[in-house]
């Protein structure tokens, strides 16, 4: 059975100009022949990914949201950069094509880049996929492993070097997300005082690693081969990537880690199938990250409830679109629901932790 990722029609006022799009992209990418045709792929909360299709061929167009945007955010550019000097050491990203920063042709800045064909896991698994427990264990093993190999790339080698500021970088996250959700926060968000002045208290010394980091690395961004679905041949949405403290990047991706266990409230949070029997739990997925980094922390309660902030931060941002007329989109009006079950889990691991 075919489980590759699917398209869906593009949502209303998302459409791309055809006829503005076409003949740029025909001058800058050889080869193309025939007729171009745009899909939109249905997932994602931030920018907007569409699979352009030309002949044989298909190639994803990535571009930032319609409507207001923060000046900072949604950095065409940067992903584009970040792709292009990575492929040629770390095969698992995208293979970038053209970037433009020439808003006369879509109103904004976009990249284009080589399509990697395969399964993307989301919160329901493909109709009649299912795996055992056994294969549970080893998809989410294959996860961990997959980032753990990302940390590894020489970012100097690569020419990453100057991609970003280890230095203080966790300092600066705590520093820059709390005014990130002081910013964006609607009067019916609740207020994440409390959580920010515990991180702001608790911050640890840095781990001395630097990497570059995804920070969105969860199941609903990696694809899987399709003959072989536990084996990562691609990591997606670059966006947020950085160069820093690679613990920071663990947390950020725990955040997303619901387990089989875990309450209602938080399982609306899942991402991909985490909570599947016999996939590893967040401690497990810890213990193998840091067994095969050889890395140790007594810090772990700091970062993971960081990542449950940072998640929210990004939950208020999107939900800061749809209250203020920014975005009819109805799937943000849902994120203030994720908000705020992410500053009870946070408040949660914070009353448990000795730190």
């Amino acid at each position: 059975m075919d489980y590759i990722d699917r398209t869906k029609a593009i949502r209303p006022g998302e459409e791309l100009d055809l006829t503005r799009l076409e003949p740029y992209l025909r001058s800058v990418i050889p080869g193309l022949d025939g007729p171009i045709a745009v899909e939109q792929f249905p997932g994602g909360y931030s920018n907007l990914t569409y699979l352009i299709r030309c002949g044989g061929r298909e190639m994803v167009l990535r571009r930032p949201p319609f409507g207001k945007k923060a000046k900072t955010a949604h950095d065409m550019g940067r992903e584009y950069r970040v792709l292009k000097a990575l492929r040629p050491s770390f095969p698992c990203c995208p293979e970038p094509l053209v970037y433009t920063e020439d808003e006369s042709i879509l109103g904004c800045p976009f990249f284009v880049m080589e399509r990697i064909r395969g399964i993307i896991l989301r919160r329901e698994l493909p109709k009649g996929l299912t795996f055992t427990p056994q294969e549970a264990r080893k998809l989410s093993e294959n996860l961990v492993d997959t980032l753990v190999d990302l940390h590894a790339v020489d970012v100097e080698k690569a020419g990453l070097k100057d991609f970003g500021k280890p230095e203080g970088y966790v300092r600066r996250q705590v520093e820059g997300w709390s005014g990130r959700y002081r910013n964006a926060r609607t009067p019916d968000a609740p207020d994440f005082e409390t959580v920010m002045a515990w991180l702001a208290e608790k911050q640890p010394p840095e781990s001395g690693r630097v990497s570059l980091i995804h920070n969105d690395y969860r199941f609903d961004n990696v694809v899987l081969h399709p003959d072989d679905p536990f084996r990562v041949i691609g990591i997606l949405d670059w966006e947020m990537a950085t160069i820093g403290d690679p613990l920071m990047d663990l947390g950020g991706s725990l955040a997303y880690w619901v387990e089989k266990d875990d309450p209602p409230d938080r399982q609306v949070l899942l991402f991909g199938p985490t909570n599947l029997e016999g996939a590893l739990t967040r401690d497990e997925v810890t213990e193998r990250y840091l067994a095969k980094t050889r890395m140790s922390t007594p810090a772990m309660d700091f970062y993971m409830t960081f990542g449950l902030f940072r998640l929210a931060v990004i939950a208020q941002q999107i939900y800061y679109r749809f209250y203020h007329g920014q975005t009819k989109d109805q799937r943000f009006q849902m994120m203030i629901v994720a908000v705020q079950v992410l500053e009870k889990e946070a408040l949660k691991l914070i009353d448990a932790s000795s730190l």
